[in-house]
């Protein structure tokens, strides 16, 4: 006999991230940016053919700011630099020792752990194990002496 029931099987539906930036926007951002770029080089030809001494003083002044923010970039990286160091210095000599210390006092805790472990708290649980067998004995054999008394 067959079902009259079509057979369903569960499908999960993909899970659609949002997009962050919607499409549109992409390709109206990338057409200005051409557009800029277009305008920008048109005006840099509109300047060299009309103010030639123009351009050639602006183009000293940018070679004057490149060189002096690599100058800056270069002290910037020597800090860098002396920042590291002093990291793998405090790393080493700092926090080395502390870590082996801690390893030192972590040995220590676990041998007095196993040391009281061995030597208290298995003969008092031995002991008190024996009492109440002993108790339970003893109630076995004479009946709970609190049902014994008279009223």
């Amino acid at each position: 006999m067959e079902s009259s029931q079509p057979s369903v099987e569960y499908q999960p539906t993909p899970i659609q991230e949002p997009e962050l930036v919607p499409r549109s926007y992409i390709i109206i951002g990338v057409i200005v940016a051409v557009i800029l770029a277009v305008l920008l080089i048109l005006g840099v030809m509109w300047l060299a053919s009309t103010k030639g001494a123009t351009i050639e003083a602006l183009r000293d002044i940018m070679i004057i700011v490149l060189a002096l923010e690599s100058c800056v970039f270069g002290i910037v990286l020597m800090l860098l630099l002396l920042m590291m160091i002093r990291l793998v210095n405090m790393l080493e000599f700092e926090i080395k020792p502390i870590l082996e210390k801690t390893n030192e006092t972590l040995g220590t805790v676990r041998g007095t752990t196993t040391f009281v472990s061995d030597h208290v708290v298995q003969p008092v649980t031995k002991a008190s194990s024996y009492v109440a067998g002993f108790r339970s004995g003893v109630r076995t054999l004479f009946g709970n002496p609190r049902r014994n008394l008279p009223d």
